[in-house]
């Protein structure tokens, strides 16, 4: 014999309890959705940009997973391989290189030496290194380069500034304010930047600068200057005049200022006297090419004379 057993139909009271559980749970769903739309709403990313960041969160948890794996088993070296293979693997690898701040200087040289690491993994770029390579190119005063994730090297190159030009005896250099060489230049592209010439000429240049610093209204009217014995200066005006400063810093800053103060009350420059001596303390010697220039020396307090002897 057997017997059947029937379940109970749900009463009315259940029946309306589960629907109100049901419902419950759908509102649920919808407020959460609702804000977590509004949360992602909120985020300065956007959705391609935030898989990224995941992608990146989880190559990192996995980078940091193998460093300590191996490096637990003493095996560092394994352990940087590993990481640069995880991230090749993940996309990480140099597919780009962008280069800013170059003007002057020859921005192919500087993808020369960054594309030695195209097709690399991210971390195993060493920056520093390659840091390193692009000082030691001559116009670079600094560099920096930094990762940006997933395939680019930046590289930010700050220039030095050209300030004069080296005469050589086979060819003019372009130099910055320290006198660091830059580049070889052309005699007409020499035109219209002041010229420095003389034994250790490109390593005074500071000294030079702060000796027109002493006559600003004479400064920008010096073409050329002229180390002489490596003691001293003469400085070559753009009327072609040629004036001879003494011995040491203070001292050439002083007669320097005492000529400047002569020019503008007698306008020594662009007069007939071709060259001014003021290596003595207590007079200027001229040379004046005839008997002309002899009231100008007069007028300026100086002595005329025709011949200058001028050491090596």
């Amino acid at each position: 014999m057997s017997t059947t057993i029937r379940r109970k139909a749900k009463t009315a009271r259940k029946a309306a309890a589960a629907q109100g559980a049901k419902a419950k749970v759908r509102q649920a769903r919808s407020t959460t959705g609702s804000a977590l739309d509004m949360a992602m709403s909120w985020l300065p990313f956007s959705e391609q940009q935030l898989h990224r960041i995941f992608l990146a969160t989880i190559l990192g948890g996995a980078v940091v997973l193998v460093w300590v794996v191996a490096s637990m088993a003493g095996l560092p070296t394994m352990a940087n391989y590993q990481i640069a293979q995880t991230a090749a693997n993940a996309g990480f690898e140099v597919k780009r290189v962008e280069v800013r701040g170059v003007k002057n200087l020859n921005e192919l040289k500087v993808y020369e030496k960054a594309l030695a690491e195209r097709d690399r993994a991210m971390p195993a770029v060493d920056l520093e290194r390659l840091r390193g390579e692009l000082l030691g190119l001559s116009w670079v005063k600094d560099a920096r380069v930094s990762r940006q994730l997933p395939d680019t090297l930046v590289i930010d190159i700050v220039e030095r500034d050209p300030h004069a030009v080296l005469r050589k005896a086979d060819r003019f250099v372009l130099i910055d304010e320290t006198g660091h060489e830059l580049e070889t230049i052309s005699r007409a592209n020499a035109q219209g930047k002041l010229i420095v010439s003389g034994p250790g000429a490109g390593q005074q240049v500071v000294a030079l600068s702060q000796l027109l610093e002493a006559a600003p209204a004479l400064k920008p009217r010096v073409v050329e200057a002229e180390r002489i014995g490596n003691r001293r200066w003469n400085l070559t005006f753009q009327t072609g005049q040629v004036l001879a400063l003494p011995e040491g810093d203070r001292e050439a800053a002083s007669a320097l200022v005492t000529f400047a103060r002569l020019d503008g009350t007698n306008r020594l420059l662009g007069g007939k006297v071709t060259a001014f001596d003021m290596r003595a303390k207590d007079r200027i010697y001229l040379r004046v090419p005839d008997e002309d220039g002899k009231e100008l020396a007069l007028k300026a307090g100086a002595v005329p004379h025709t011949a200058q002897a001028e050491e090596q």
